[in-house]
């Protein structure tokens, strides 16, 4: 009975990393630009060591890599909302001032006037650098991620200039994982790394964000089948007590 209860609050050990998982992914359910990762399931794996060969223990398995599935467009009409299309992640700065990627579109000016996102992390422009928007011009972001500029003050039709390029890469081929501040980098590569686009272009869809890729209703189903599995793990715990308790009573001597 030892056996079965320590395997049973062994599942519920192992469940504990799942369970954050779906917590954190519906509290991302309304975020921009969110993507669920961390895909984790419970296996059997033999226990080395003293005792049985039959001796098996539950482990959970855990894969990090972010699913580039496109959440839902929302049109917003916003000049500096933009929404990345298939696997195109935008470069931004992270809070360590390395070079970090993300999904999030939508932008904002520093007081300074340089681009940003809202979560205020500069945007990194192709070659280096960053994008400056003088005072009192207006943007246009294009679906290629060039940027331009345009002075509303400027005599006859207002003619834009390009003033930037969007760091745009395709990780179709590139697996990323999610950093402590919620941004990405290649898997494989050192953190700050950049890396070569894949195979399907670059592209982004103005005056648009994208939802998040988190099922709401999926993920709460999976949050009640982990409240009733953590029930079943207990009552187990109990019932292997009861079961002892009634095994050791049997054992007594008579008086």
């Amino acid at each position: 009975m030892d056996k079965l209860a320590f395997n049973a609050a062994a599942t519920i050990d192992e469940q504990r990393l799942a369970r954050q998982v779906l917590a954190h992914e519906m509290a991302n359910v309304n975020t921009t630009g969110f993507k669920k990762s961390f895909e984790v399931s419970l296996k059997a794996y033999k226990a080395d060591g003293n005792g049985f060969d039959s001796r098996f223990q539950p482990q959970i398995f855990h894969n990090d890599a972010i699913p580039m599935v496109q959440g839902a467009l929302m049109a917003t009409g916003r000049d500096l909302d933009i929404a990345m299309g298939d696997s195109t992640v935008l470069g931004v700065t992270s809070d360590s001032g390395a070079l970090a990627f993300t999904r999030r579109g939508d932008l904002a000016l520093s007081p300074s006037g340089v681009l940003q996102t809202a979560t205020g992390n500069t945007v990194k422009a192709e070659g280096g650098g960053v994008i400056t928007v003088p005072a009192g011009f207006s943007i246009n972001i294009a679906n290629d991620g060039q940027v331009y500029a345009t002075d509303p003050a400027q005599p006859g039709v207002p003619q834009p200039v390009q003033i930037g390029q969007l760091l745009l890469r395709d990780a179709s081929q590139t697996p990323l994982i999610r950093t402590k501040d919620g941004l990405f980098q290649p898997k494989d590569l050192p953190a700050g790394s950049d890396f070569a686009n894949g195979t399907k272009p670059v592209s982004i869809t103005s005056k648009a964000l994208e939802s998040s890729n988190v099922n709401a209703m999926e993920t709460l189903v999976k949050l009640i089948e982990q409240s009733r599995s953590f029930e079943t793990q207990v009552r187990t715990i109990k019932e292997s007590q009861t079961v002892d308790e009634a095994g050791a009573s049997m054992m007594k001597l008579g008086s």
